[in-house]
């Protein structure tokens, strides 16, 4: 293949490609300064990227969706694609077993291929088995980064015992997918059980395959911890063979692999971007604490400062990270926990990318997200503070900062709404605010800029996935600076525009490196906003789709296809739309409960996350009409 590029280099920079699948990648000559050429013998369809390279270190990758992309002026053109989210535990065929399982994936690239659409887009599929009990139905809490879930392994492609124990086990599997939601603790315990029988009847067997024994040893690095730390967790008070239910733990995972491995491969095949997610946090309880404690802050919870979802900001319980420990191999933890993700996934979302700017931090002696404060941060003297015209040998106004080690002072969150506030002059007010301002959205741009560009560069060279960031909630301005420069997608979601004095995105405006989207797993369905906010929507109804008169109370289908399609003729180079919102269009195929379609509530900490498609995989293979409006829409607006 012959390549061919216009860039304009700094001194010491040259150009090159990586191509999917080999580590070294070739350098292009330069021919007049800026343009750049070279030949490789590589397939038409292989996945590459053009890199810039210095000093031997890939400094920027160009951001594509897939190798086929008309030339320009530089870096090439990433072509606009459409897609579908849906969490591989809400999938439901005729034949998986009370769970969406990597079987039912498979259904769904098919189904995806029928509509035109080209991604796909799924929740962390991670071990998060900790309680056994509904609480490890979350999938963000993984107790490995690297493991998958024992409850997403396809039973029907393990070779089974014949057994009265394993028939009862399937059929009572059986009646389980038929409920309308997961029975997290009920599907989980059964197909352990018939993963255990597989094993004693099949596992030796398997285990003895050259294939395996390939695999492990590409995996053992992590694979040993995660599989010694689940047999402490399962043989505690009990007398059992460790040897023996290691190697239990091996199986279950090299079967997971080659299924996750086969259905990946199958989306490849079919030019279907297959998109995962990367959880910022791990779980206090997890395989990588006990074999990495010195990469993890014990002492400190990681959390939300305030924001729509929780107005008491949120406390998810992970430790913080120590990045100034991982810095001293280059990330070498992340980049291998990339590189993984990267056998299976040609995209990835990062869940919360401000963790990598600045984490909010909760001491874990507190049980509220409103003590937290950011880590890292450039708190305020004691001098500082008096600068404002605010001192604080005034013990009442004390109550408006928070104390950060022996550091100096953080500006409570959400000050504005605590007595100590409310009790203060109206100098003392405006004075306040004027830190406040500066300090949260002033203060820290060019130091988290700086600590961001440490980070994130290391992901984001590591592979040819790419990159798209959760770029939501209390956004500071270095943030953009951050995702532009190193080919980072945002998200867009119109409901939580970035604009200051906004209320409703203008999807005609979304940057081209973005993901657009009308929903997401942490917020209302398109027609759960329009029943749950009236007020909302009857805005929506006049000033953003222009309809005049009262808006009706449940979004009807033509509503749903109009905003659909605003979405799709965005600018945005993914448009990637949940399971509930691309079925809304349809009034016959739609849940007839919009409430019923909610997978998370992120206010709630103990939420249970068992959200199940109400229509098999099967039935919609076979709505030709739908899938056929649904891939004219899709190419009417360029994203086929």
């Amino acid at each position: 293949m012959h390549f061919k590029i216009n860039y304009r280099t700094t001194w010491g920079e040259n150009v090159a490609v990586r191509v999917e699948g080999q580590e070294t990648p070739f350098m292009l000559r330069c021919v007049d300064g800026e343009n750049w050429e070279g030949d490789a013998d590589i397939s038409d369809d292989s996945v590459f990227r053009y890199c810039i390279i210095r000093d031997g270190h890939i400094i920027r990758q160009e951001t594509a969706c897939a190798p086929h992309f008309r030339d320009s002026d530089g870096w090439r053109e990433p072509m606009r694609v459409a897609g579908i989210a849906v969490p591989v535990f809400s999938l439901r065929s005729a034949g998986s077993q009370g769970v969406g399982d990597f079987g039912d994936l498979r259904m769904l690239i098919d189904w995806a291929e029928r509509m035109g659409l080209k991604a796909i887009q799924i929740l962390p599929i991670n071990d998060t088995t900790l309680t056994h009990t509904w609480q490890d139905s979350y999938p963000y809490n993984s107790i490995s980064t690297i493991a998958l879930h024992p409850m997403y392994l396809d039973l029907r492609q393990l070779a089974l015992p014949k057994t009265k124990a394993c028939r009862d086990a399937l059929e009572e599997l059986k009646s389980l997918n038929a409920l309308a939601q997961i029975d997290y603790e009920k599907v989980n315990l059964l197909k352990r059980e018939c993963i255990r029988m597989a094993y004693a009847a099949d596992g030796d067997a398997v285990l003895k395959t050259k294939e395996y024994k390939e695999w492990f040893e590409k995996n053992k690095s992590w694979l040993v911890d995660y599989a010694t730390f689940r047999v402490e967790q399962t043989t505690v008070g009990r007398r059992r063979s460790m040897d023996v239910d290691v190697r239990f733990f091996y199986f279950t995972q090299y079967i997971l692999h080659c299924q996750l491995k086969s259905a990946a491969d199958y989306a490849r095949q079919k030019g279907i971007i297959l998109k995962g997610d990367i959880p910022i946090g791990v779980s206090r309880h997890s395989a990588e604490v006990l074999s990495h404690p010195a990469l993890f802050n014990m002492d400190m919870s990681t959390g939300a400062p305030p924001d729509a979802f929780a107005e008491d900001g949120q406390i998810w319980g992970f430790p913080t990270y120590n990045w100034d420990e991982m810095a001293r191999d280059g990330y070498r933890w992340w980049k291998q926990r990339m590189q993984h993700m990267a056998q299976y996934f040609s995209a990835y979302r990062i869940d919360h990318i401000l963790g990598f700017f600045r984490i909010w931090s909760i001491p874990t002696q507190y049980h509220s997200g409103l003590e937290g404060f950011f880590s890292p941060c450039l708190p305020l003297s004691a001098q500082d503070i008096k600068d404002y015209g605010l001192s604080l040998d005034d013990d009442t106004l004390k109550g408006l900062f928070i104390e950060v080690a022996d550091d100096g002072y953080h500006p409570r969150i959400s000050a504005h709404r605590t007595d100590a506030y409310q009790q203060r002059s109206e100098d003392e007010k405006w004075a306040f605010s004027r830190l406040y301002e500066h300090f949260y959205y002033h203060r820290h741009n060019q130091f988290w800029y700086e600590e961001a560009m440490k980070r994130l560069p290391a992901l984001t060279s590591s592979t040819l996935m790419i990159c798209c960031g959760e770029d939501l909630g209390m956004i500071p301005a270095c943030v953009p600076w951050v995702m532009e420069k190193l080919g980072i997608l945002s998200l867009e979601i119109q409901s939580m525009p970035k604009e200051c004095d906004v209320e409703f995105g203008d999807t005609s405006r979304y940057p081209s490196l973005s993901v657009c989207t009308i929903s997401s797993h942490d917020t209302p369905t398109m027609r759960g906003w329009w029943e749950e906010n009236r007020a909302a929507a009857q805005r929506y109804y006049n000033n953003v789709l222009h309809l005049q008169g009262e808006a009706p109370e449940k979004a009807p289908g033509w509503i749903c296809e109009r905003i659909i399609c605003s979405h799709l003729a965005s600018p945005s180079i993914l448009c990637i739309l949940t399971l509930q919102d691309w079925l809304a269009m349809d009034e016959h195929l739609r849940h007839p409960d919009a409430s019923a379609e909610r997978i998370n509530v992120p206010a709630n900490p103990r939420h249970y996350w068992r959200y199940r498609m109400h229509r098999n995989l099967e039935e919609l293979l076979n709505e030709t009409e739908f899938n056929n409006h649904v891939k004219q829409l899709v190419t009417a607006y360029g994203r086929y």
